[in-house]
């Protein structure tokens, strides 16, 4: 019996042994990784401007495909850990039309194509959000959902509206704020138990919610609409948020609305685009530029932002990389109306 006990008792010291053995390697291999320091790896983002799924866009869509409005650019928003645009139109079937000149409505299979582009985010914070109304409005959130879009500047009240976006990418909260500073009315406004567009109005109230993304993100940008159409300059409030927004700890401003491209400038060593111009879109004659677009790609690593830009041009209604000489020519045309700043040859951007 003796004999039993002695054997059972050997061979359990033997199993602790090896248990405690191996826990003593586990301790020493965590121990090893959190000594060494966390590689700060770069996050890229890319940018895009005006999406409309509505009209020619909607018909091309239906004759040949869903996919064919981002076929040029896919590979290129895929690349990126986040692409972001700007989607100019409610996703609905329901709703009553604006009393507008323009309005907007696009059949929910047409959020297939964006999935399937790479993007990964759009703000919904913009003029046409509201074309056919609150229940439009609802139900565009409701479908960005359901094809997992994610999106900000619109919600059923205040706060949902300014909810940013939001996605960690190696290991950093990265935050997107959607904002319109172009709407109808008040009556657009998202408010207290009102649904509606998150507005870029009412400055105190804006920057509350600025200041709030950016105290709980590693990264915060800003996306808003505004400016006024074809016009190749911003106005003097946006030049006066864009630093605002910076000051409040901001990291980048990304802006859309004009249909054209707009200058670009830097402010603390943050990038401010002032208009990213249209990106999926059915132009109007008004203007030639209304053609002309570009892919804003971010580079962040540590406390330093790098820009470099993809010129685009608008080709029965989709974007389309194009030969040397286009770039070349967006290129100057930029480096004619940016502020303090230089578009180089390989579409980076650097200080004057």
């Amino acid at each position: 019996m003796r004999m039993i006990f002695l054997k059972y008792f050997a061979a359990l010291l033997i199993f602790l042994g090896f248990n405690l053995e191996a826990a003593g390697n586990v301790t020493a291999v965590a121990s090893s990784a959190n000594s060494s320091p966390k590689e700060d790896k770069p996050i890229e983002i890319s940018f895009a401007g005006d999406i409309l799924l509505d009209g020619k866009v909607a018909a091309n869509m239906d004759k040949y495909g869903v996919n064919y409005p981002f076929e040029h650019v896919r590979e290129l928003l895929s690349g990126s850990d986040i692409s972001f645009a700007n989607l100019e139109t409610p996703i609905s079937t329901r709703g009553q039309k604006a009393n507008k000149t323009y309005t907007f409505r696009s059949a929910p299979k047409t959020l297939q194509g964006i999935v399937n582009s790479g993007i990964d985010g759009v703000s919904v914070a913009n003029n046409h959000t509201l074309d056919y109304g609150v229940h439009a409005l609802t139900d565009t959130l409701d479908y960005l959902d359901k094809y997992k879009i994610g999106h900000t500047g619109a919600g059923r009240d205040i706060d949902e509206a300014f909810t940013a976006y939001s996605k960690t990418v190696n290991g950093k909260k990265v935050a997107i704020v959607g904002i319109s500073r172009v709407l109808s009315g008040p009556s657009w406004y998202a408010g207290d138990k009102k649904a509606g567009i998150a507005s870029g109005y009412n400055f105190d109230s804006m920057m509350r919610y600025v200041k709030n993304a950016v105290k709980y993100s590693d990264l915060t940008i800003i996306y808003i609409h505004w400016n006024n159409e074809y016009e190749d300059y911003p106005e003097d409030y946006a030049r006066t948020y864009a630093k605002e927004f910076i000051d409040a700890g901001v990291d980048a401003v990304m802006g859309s609305h004009s249909h054209c491209l707009q200058g670009i400038e830097t402010y603390k060593g943050k990038p401010i685009f002032y208009s990213l111009g249209n990106f999926v879109f059915t132009p109007t004659q008004r203007s030639n530029k209304a053609y002309d677009s570009m892919i804003a790609t971010l580079t962040f690593k540590g406390d330093k932002v790098s820009s470099k830009i993809t010129p685009v041009r608008l080709e029965n209604t989709r974007p389309t990389l194009r030969e040397a000489a286009y770039n070349e020519k967006t290129y100057s045309k930029l480096n004619k109306i940016s502020f303090n700043v230089k578009v180089n040859k390989d579409g980076t951007v650097s200080a004057k």
